[in-house]
């Protein structure tokens, strides 16, 4: 159990498109983010490349709460950017943090 519900929830997601597929996983990460900083208790949603190896990426998401994320988990946008892209990854992790300081 999450005793610190009440706090925001910062997301980082790793994402490493396939060397051959990074441009289509750019542009629809690009779509997911302007969508995705319009969804309610969104607070930051910044995407960004890896410069020394440009198939890496990074978004750093701070939600107001768990039960908002998983809204923007469940919405068209996001669903969307899951199916487009199915097989263009070879990985992706998601890092759940609270702000303790």
């Amino acid at each position: 159990m999450n005793t610190q519900a009440n706090k925001p929830l910062t997301i980082v997601a790793t994402i490493k498109a396939k060397p051959e597929h990074v441009e289509r996983v750019k542009s629809e990460l690009l779509k997911l983010t302007a969508a995705s900083q319009a969804d309610q208790g969104c607070i930051q949603y910044d995407l960004h490349q890896d410069n020394a190896n440009l198939n890496g990426f990074i978004v750093y998401e701070i939600w107001e709460n768990n039960e908002l994320l998983q809204q923007h988990v469940k919405s068209q946008h996001f669903q969307n950017y899951v199916k487009v892209t199915d097989g263009m990854v070879d990985e992706f992790i998601i890092t759940e943090m609270t702000l303790i300081s």
